[in-house]
């Protein structure tokens, strides 16, 4: 064999494995892609009247999946593993929410997430209890975005359960750091939703009241039933009728927009302190006669002044540009941050493994850090309370919802100081 003809052999070889190594990583590629994802059952109502909020979450659920897949998904031994939102339509009701947590399980998903009703999430913590015992080859999490009677991480918290939004007495101690300051208050009118989280607020409230501002009086004080209120104009008609400067409500989705809208039509001109005034349909509803008016208490407002907090909103924004899609949870960033975060450390996508890693996850997004407590499975993170105002009016840049009208932070508390403390007692398994 002469030289040129050993070069040419060497060469077809080179080029052959060459080739084959290409084809290796190829291989190694689509495997990676096509691996088995991580699903996350998301249980929420997605048709009746508070579909807008289930189809805000989902939004905002499949937006931070979208980031933790960017980046190569979820890392685990056995190589990457993307993360996907699969729905379940609990039409606001708590059996609905059993029938689609019973659902999920039996498509094997371990990981089930839910926030828009307390006493759905006070059912679902029940039954994951019972069955996680019942049957430990197929153990369950539960992830909570915003269901926020304080019981849930109290009297009822579970090591299955984990509450990332912050619960109904963070929220009213963060609202009546400013309300106590409104000198000029002395009548205040209460009116929340008849169920766990409504009773809870109004509780609170009273509580909180007598404490920091004995010399308010309270001139209405009443529940209404949720989500069957067509035409708010009776209540609003007694409110006007109390003399109250102030409303206080824990009211969300269709039960506020039609409050404060009646409220405003009945000539109304009082302030409103709100849990969740600052979206989904209230700010257009309420108009320029909420400005400076509607105040609203949340993990976190697209008027942060912080240009790791611009970055982020106009992100969101990029990806959901139509105006009705406006409502962007900080809380649900970090939540699928802090699974994502968990799964890695343990190695291992088991319940129980992840629930281990779960409680002692920090994470930090858009200049946002938040952590979970151990104790209780509630997590501590920055709270902010902020006024509505024109948008272009200083510290609204942006507004909400294509309304014209955004929200003003006045008052930022620490996660120190938005912690509260609990009376958990867990029960964690062996």
């Amino acid at each position: 064999m002469n030289f040129t003809t050993r070069l040419r052999r060497r060469a077809l070889a080179t080029v052959l494995l060459a080739a084959t190594c290409a084809t290796a990583a190829l291989a190694q590629g689509q495997a990676a892609s096509a691996a088995a994802p991580i699903r996350i059952g998301m249980i929420e109502g997605l048709s009746g009247p508070f579909a807008n909020t289930g189809e805000a979450v989902y939004r905002n659920l499949v937006w931070a999946t979208e980031r933790v897949n960017a980046r190569g998904g979820v890392k685990l031994p056995g190589g990457n593993r993307p993360l996907l939102i699969e729905r379940f339509d609990s039409k606001g009701q708590t059996e609905e929410a059993l029938s689609a947590l019973r659902s999920a399980i039996d498509r094997d998903i371990t990981v089930v997430t839910q926030g828009n009703s307390s006493a759905a999430a006070s059912g679902l913590i029940d039954a994951i209890n019972k069955h996680n015992e019942r049957d430990p080859a197929r153990q369950v999490l539960f992830l909570n975005y915003s269901a926020v009677d304080p019981v849930l991480t109290n009297e009822k918290c579970s090591y299955w359960h984990f509450r990332f939004d912050a619960h109904a007495d963070m929220r009213m101690t963060a609202l009546m750091s400013v309300l106590r300051e409104d000198k000029a208050l002395k009548n205040i009118y209460l009116i929340g939703q008849d169920y766990s989280f409504g009773q809870a607020v109004l509780r609170e409230a009273r509580n909180q009241l007598a404490g920091k501002r004995p010399d308010v009086k309270i001139v209405g004080d009443e529940l209404h039933p949720m989500a069957r209120i067509k035409d708010f104009a009776p209540y609003a008609a007694k409110i006007k009728a109390s003399g109250a400067q102030a409303v206080l409500t824990g009211n969300w989705g269709n039960d506020l927009t039609l409050l404060v809208k009646a409220a405003r039509e009945a000539g109304f001109d009082g302030t409103f302190y709100t849990f969740y005034g600052n979206a989904l349909g209230a700010p257009a509803a309420i108009g320029d006669a909420g400005i400076g008016k509607v105040v609203a208490v949340a993990d976190w407002f697209p008027n942060v002044p912080t240009q790791d907090s611009e970055a982020f909103y106009q992100s969101f924004r990029q990806r959901f540009p139509n105006p009705a899609d406006d409502y962007v949870h900080m809380r649900m960033q970090l939540m699928i941050e802090s699974l994502a975060q968990a799964i890695e450390r343990a190695g291992s996508v088991k319940a129980a493994d992840v629930a281990a890693q779960l409680e002692k996850v920090e994470v930090k997004l858009a200049g946002q850090t938040a952590r979970m407590r151990a104790a209780d499975h509630q997590f501590q993170q920055a709270l902010a309370v902020a006024v509505m105002d024109r948008q272009g009016a200083q510290g609204v840049k942006f507004d909400v919802e294509g309304s014209g009208y955004g929200f003003r932070v006045i008052r930022n508390l620490t996660p120190q100081q938005a912690e509260q403390p609990h009376s958990c007692n867990m029960t964690r398994p062996q």
